[in-house]
């Protein structure tokens, strides 16, 4: 049976995009970033929840160094199927922010490599309680563990309706960096998985917030990337995506400025994965051509950038999970600590075009 990894989990999500517009969903100084530092968003705080006293996060920067984050016990739930196990964990570290974390394990594999998925907004957890997404990422023997971005799925509440992910966006951003790196730490903390092998592959908003953890934080060695938003200007301005009530608000010398140090452009030459593929689909709308190109033009050294002209060119790239092949081979000739060094930077850009289906 057709079992397409990203067509039928990723491409509903471009549906789900314009649902969304319905319903409507660097670095700075040491000095100024502390005094940036600002609590973290609280949408309901319970006054008898004191885990959290003392957090403090900086939406100016993707890294952690100048945030104070306070990670709580996770809450876990384990379903147990033939070949593979199924965690679901509320991990949390923040106000008013709990995050479903869903960590799948192959069977008979002792410290599995790992491959995070970060999938873009508006799409929700839904997909990593399917069974053949499930089967389909664990079947070679790899752990999968998914989350979603801040404002998105089940982290989207008790808000004003007019807060969602566009208008909150340098707070998005920043704190799903953030969250990439929090759930690394706790799953190095775990001692169960194959912490020097990790990867991950993301999507839409979602490829850019990896683009943002990965330029800091070495842990991810292999990235793949799939039609990342950035090039903000541009992007506000001429993005589909965006509500064409709201796009007035979104290209604001203030709200650029604040989404500025956040931009993936700036941050992609800064990628510290061993390895880094660009996938892009030039049939997709969210990320306006210009943006796409200057993308691609900022990815480091070595990295490889994959064209797709045409859904008919994508589909069989991706088809039974044919893509995850690239990121688990990368991952498996990953060294030993102590052994590596960065060839993303020793190699020319390698860009290609998918021929054509005939």
């Amino acid at each position: 049976m057709f079992n397409l990894l990203s067509f039928q989990f990723i491409r509903a999500q471009a549906l789900a995009s314009f649902l969304a517009l319905f319903i409507t969903a660097t670095f700075l100084t040491t000095t100024a970033a502390a005094q940036q530092l600002t609590p973290a968003s609280p949408p309901v705080a319970n006054p008898a929840d004191t885990r959290f006293q003392g957090v403090a996060e900086d939406w100016t920067s993707p890294a952690l160094t100048s945030s104070h984050l306070l990670p709580a016990r996770p809450v876990e739930f384990i379903t147990d199927n033939p070949r593979y196990t199924v965690e679901l964990l509320q991990v949390q570290w923040r106000w008013g922010d709990p995050i479903d974390l869903y960590v799948m394990k192959p069977k008979g594999v002792k410290k599995p490599p790992v491959i995070l998925y970060l999938y873009g907004n508006p799409t929700d957890t839904d997909i990593f309680m399917r069974d053949d997404y499930e089967e389909l990422v664990t079947r070679d023997g790899f752990a999968a563990v998914g989350f979603v971005s801040a404002l998105t799925g089940h982290r989207y509440h008790d808000r004003p309706m007019k807060q969602w992910f566009l208008s909150e966006l340098q707070e998005c951003l920043a704190t799903s960096a953030h969250d990439v790196q929090m759930v690394l730490n706790y799953l190095a903390a775990r001692d169960d998985l194959d912490m020097n092998r990790v990867g991950m592959f993301a999507q839409g908003s979602g490829a850019s917030i990896a683009i943002l953890a990965s330029a800091v934080d070495p842990r991810i060695k292999v990235l793949e990337a799939l039609d990342p938003w950035g090039d903000w200007p541009t992007w506000m301005a001429t993005s589909p995506f965006v509500p064409q009530d709201e796009r007035a608000e979104y290209v604001k010398p203030e709200f650029l400025k604040k989404v500025a140090p956040l931009d993936p452009i700036a941050w992609l030459p800064k990628i510290q994965a061993r390895k880094f593929r660009l996938d892009d689909e030039l049939f997709e709308t969210n990320t306006p051509k210009t943006a796409q190109e200057k993308l691609r033009a900022a990815a480091p050294a070595g990295s490889s950038v994959i064209l797709y002209k045409t859904f008919e060119e994508f589909r069989p790239a991706f088809e039974d999970g044919k893509n995850l092949q690239w990121i688990q081979h990368e991952l498996q000739s990953v060294p030993e600590p102590g052994a590596s060094t960065n060839p993303a930077t020793a190699q020319p850009r390698q860009q290609h075009q998918m021929p054509r289906s005939n």
